[in-house]
């Protein structure tokens, strides 16, 4: 009986995992759009905050884990200012050049 309840809730926490990585992707779509939205319009900054302070980029964020506040408002607005795509702001080339360059 027990067994049940331990694997009930690590089903469940598994889900919730997936859920929030589900809801991250959403987040890291979004930013893209509005890194897109900057080159072609040039105001991509403008797009992903009014996204994040929307009920439902409020309600998106939350469900990724990440606090919607105007503080998370205005990194995403430097992220989209920056320019770099998610892919490659994720990736492993990227930090590196990140950090001789920080360290230059």
């Amino acid at each position: 009986m027990a067994a049940d309840f331990v694997d009930g809730n690590a089903f469940n926490f598994e889900q919730g995992q997936r859920a929030r990585k589900l809801f991250a992707a959403v987040v890291l779509a979004a930013l893209d759009d509005a890194i897109a939205d900057d080159k072609k319009y040039g105001n991509g900054p403008e797009q992903i905050a009014r996204w994040a302070r929307s009920r439902d980029g409020r309600e998106v964020l939350s469900c990724a884990g990440i606090d919607p506040n105007e503080r998370v408002v205005t990194g995403l607005m430097a992220f989209v200012g920056n320019g770099v795509r998610t892919s490659v702001a994720l990736s492993r080339e990227e930090s590196e050049r990140r950090n001789q360059a920080e360290a230059a």
